[in-house]
Protein backbone atom coordinates (compact mmCIF):
# COMPACT_ATOMS: atom_id res chain seq x y z
CA UNK A 1 0.00 0.00 0.00
CA UNK A 2 1.21 3.56 -0.99
CA UNK A 3 1.11 6.60 1.56
CA UNK A 4 -0.35 10.06 0.21
CA UNK A 5 0.19 13.36 1.38
CA UNK A 6 -2.55 16.33 1.10
CA UNK A 7 -1.72 18.58 -1.46
CA UNK A 8 -0.81 22.41 -0.79
CA UNK A 9 -4.15 24.17 -1.59
CA UNK A 10 -5.50 27.67 -0.50
CA UNK A 11 -8.58 27.95 0.32
CA UNK A 12 -11.62 30.92 0.87
CA UNK A 13 -13.42 30.02 4.12
CA UNK A 14 -15.26 31.74 6.88
CA UNK A 15 -16.75 31.03 10.41
CA UNK A 16 -20.25 31.26 11.31
CA UNK A 17 -20.61 33.31 14.21
CA UNK A 18 -24.41 33.19 14.30
CA UNK A 19 -24.70 36.46 13.74
CA UNK A 20 -22.84 36.94 10.03
CA UNK A 21 -25.50 35.06 7.93
CA UNK A 22 -25.21 38.05 5.28
CA UNK A 23 -21.39 37.87 5.34
CA UNK A 24 -21.57 34.36 4.73
CA UNK A 25 -24.07 34.56 1.67
CA UNK A 26 -22.31 37.22 0.98
CA UNK A 27 -19.13 35.14 0.83
CA UNK A 28 -20.74 32.63 -1.28
CA UNK A 29 -21.54 35.25 -4.16
CA UNK A 30 -25.14 34.32 -4.49
CA UNK A 31 -25.11 30.61 -3.96
CA UNK A 32 -28.61 30.33 -2.35
CA UNK A 33 -27.83 27.00 -0.88
CA UNK A 34 -26.71 28.70 2.36
CA UNK A 35 -29.63 29.17 4.68
CA UNK A 36 -30.93 29.60 8.31
CA UNK A 37 -32.20 25.88 9.45
CA UNK A 38 -35.72 25.52 9.44
CA UNK A 39 -35.42 22.77 12.65
CA UNK A 40 -32.68 24.09 14.23
CA UNK A 41 -31.79 27.85 15.99
CA UNK A 42 -27.90 29.32 14.96
CA UNK A 43 -27.56 26.90 12.41
CA UNK A 44 -26.84 27.23 9.04
CA UNK A 45 -28.50 25.02 5.87
CA UNK A 46 -26.18 23.85 3.49
CA UNK A 47 -26.20 21.86 0.37
CA UNK A 48 -23.27 20.19 -0.67
CA UNK A 49 -22.20 17.78 -3.19
CA UNK A 50 -22.80 14.56 -0.57
CA UNK A 51 -26.52 16.37 0.47
CA UNK A 52 -27.30 18.84 3.17
CA UNK A 53 -25.49 19.57 5.63
CA UNK A 54 -25.76 21.66 9.24
CA UNK A 55 -23.13 24.07 10.37
CA UNK A 56 -23.17 24.83 13.93
CA UNK A 57 -21.88 28.32 15.51
CA UNK A 58 -17.87 28.41 15.47
CA UNK A 59 -17.80 25.56 12.14
CA UNK A 60 -15.87 27.25 9.25
CA UNK A 61 -17.80 27.31 5.65
CA UNK A 62 -15.04 26.94 3.36
CA UNK A 63 -15.05 26.84 -0.34
CA UNK A 64 -14.00 23.97 -1.98
CA UNK A 65 -11.66 23.55 -5.03
CA UNK A 66 -14.82 22.95 -7.40
CA UNK A 67 -16.88 26.32 -6.12
CA UNK A 68 -18.73 24.05 -3.56
CA UNK A 69 -19.55 24.59 -0.35
CA UNK A 70 -19.26 22.67 3.17
CA UNK A 71 -19.04 22.96 6.51
CA UNK A 72 -15.78 22.10 9.00
CA UNK A 73 -15.95 21.68 12.72
CA UNK A 74 -13.70 24.40 13.96
CA UNK A 75 -11.18 21.73 15.90
CA UNK A 76 -10.63 19.88 12.57
CA UNK A 77 -10.00 22.96 10.50
CA UNK A 78 -7.72 24.60 13.10
CA UNK A 79 -5.91 20.86 12.64
CA UNK A 80 -6.00 20.99 8.54
CA UNK A 81 -5.78 24.92 7.97
CA UNK A 82 -3.21 27.84 9.19
CA UNK A 83 -4.01 31.05 7.55
CA UNK A 84 -1.91 32.56 5.03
Amino acid sequence: MAKYRKRPIVIDAIQWTGFNLKEIQDFAKGFREITESKHFKNRLAIKTLEGTMTAKIDDWIVKGVEGEFYPIKNDIFKKIYEAV
